[in-house]
């Protein structure tokens, strides 16, 4: 199974360092030098870690084969992620791997079959689980504790508390389209 653990941000300096955005718990342990870590695209991977340090509370990293600002160029927007045992769990019950959420029935606190997690996208701003309606559409949930108050991995389920609005925002007809023009 794979686990995204982290994007790859901008150059930082002239020796080839990136930064990173960090998308995991165990930073540490996920970016030690060694760690081999598969890339999309897959083109520009694996990528082998040479080194890893924290400056200024954010995570650069030396990857074997980059010595200059040009070579770090091309990673950016590089997503990285760790091979890691299917039955591997984080440590906190409170925090979930994808894979873990995939699947789950997804149900209102009333007890409403809304549908099937689909997926969780990881934002810039926040997570969102992806749900895949039981008529086939998908419905975005921010996934953040008012919202989706339990998750239950043993049970099989995942209880949303969503905002008022959010499900009926999924009934409205599609906004009719106005192409622009380019010229004025």
């Amino acid at each position: 199974m794979q686990l995204v653990v982290g994007r790859i941000g901008r150059p930082h300096g002239i020796r080839g360092e990136v930064t990173v955005e960090v998308r995991t718990d165990t930073p540490d342990i996920r970016f030690a030098a060694g760690a081999v870590l598969v890339a999309e695209p897959a083109r520009l991977g694996p990528i082998t870690v040479a080194a890893a340090r924290w400056h200024s509370g954010r995570l650069l990293l030396l990857v074997e084969g980059v010595s200059d600002r040009t070579g770090a160029e091309t990673l950016r927007g590089v997503v990285l992620s760790a091979e890691v045992d299917d039955t591997e769990a984080p440590e906190d019950p409170e925090e979930f791997y994808d894979h873990q959420l995939r699947g789950l029935a997804v149900l209102t606190m009333s007890g409403e079959s809304l549908g099937v997690l689909e997926d969780v996208l990881h934002l810039p701003a926040q997570d969102l689980l992806s749900i895949r309606r039981l008529d086939g559409r998908e419905l975005l949930v921010p996934f953040v504790l008012e919202f989706v108050p339990e998750v239950d991995v043993a049970g099989g389920r995942v209880l949303i508390d969503p905002p008022a609005g959010l499900l009926e925002l999924d009934d409205l007809p599609e906004a009719d389209v106005v192409p622009i023009d380019p010229e004025g």
